[in-house]
Formats: C-alpha cells, structure tokens, sequence
C-alpha cells in the first residue's frame, strides 16, 4: 500500500464507525504481520482519549501502538530497546503536538475542565462527524506514521 492508501483507510476506518486508536492502528497493521481484526481489538481500548476519559488522543495512542510493533529485532524489555521504543513515540509526539498544538483528547475537543465523563460510546450520525475533529487526528496521525516509516 503507498502513504495515500494508508491514511485514506484510517479515515475509512474511522468513518465507518472504530475508534481514533482503532482506524490508525489497524492501517499500518499489516506491516508487523498483525491481521485488520487483530489490530482492532488491541486497539479498542484507547479510543476516545484511552477508555473514553478524554486523555491522550487514541489517534496518537495508535502511532505509538504502532511504534511498539516497529521495535523489529530490538530487544523492547532491555534499558537500550525501551529506551529507543520511547525517542520514537516522543519524536511521533512532538509531530501531532507541533500540528494541534496537544495531545490531549478533552482540549482537541475543546471539553470544559469539569466536563463529565461517560463510558457510553456515541452514536456515529452525521451530527457526530460534523461537530467532532476527530478525523483531522486520524489523518494526521496516520501521515506522521506514514511518514516516520518514509513511506
């Protein structure tokens, strides 16, 4: 798959109704010898901000989903393989933050402080795609993956 098809199936992804984490995350999956449906459900569980609790962005938490699977013959449980597993999501980090400015799903969303939390996932209508920013981060996400890959 080139770049273009790579970010244009984590946009699909996402509107077709996964999560911010899921549609990136399962993008690139292919690539570490991971199954779409495999990368779903490893994923399901940061979208909305990791658990819906508006925290990190899950479009960002599958880039560093990914960078995890990308660690190759690195030896991730060592001082020297974690250590290069974490320069490659802050560098993946400071790529979205340079675009919006943070990481954090309740400010993307521009949620007041107090704003409650639910676990109840929202329903897919129009009105969610029109009011939400979400697949700008998808998008987004996947071209600093893409990219970071030097697809």
């Amino acid at each position: 798959m080139t770049k273009e098809e790579r970010i244009k199936k984590a946009e699909d992804l996402f509107m077709q109704g996964y999560n911010c984490a899921q549609s990136v995350t399962a993008a690139f999956a292919d690539i570490y010898g991971y199954t779409e449906e495999q990368a779903l459900k490893l994923s399901a569980s940061f979208g909305g901000g990791i658990g819906r609790m508006r925290l990190t962005c899950g479009a960002a938490c599958g880039m560093f989903i990914l960078a995890g699977m990308d660690c190759g013959s690195s030896d991730i449980n060592d001082r020297e393989g974690k250590s290069a597993n974490y320069k490659v999501v802050q560098d993946l980090a400071d790529a979205f933050k340079k675009e919006f400015g943070t990481l954090e799903c309740a400010e993307l969303l521009k949620l007041k402080k107090d704003a409650p939390l639910s676990h109840e996932a929202s329903e897919r209508t129009a009105e969610y795609y029109a009011k939400r920013p979400c697949v700008n981060q998808v998008v987004a996400a996947a071209k600093i993956f893409a990219d970071y890959l030097g697809l």
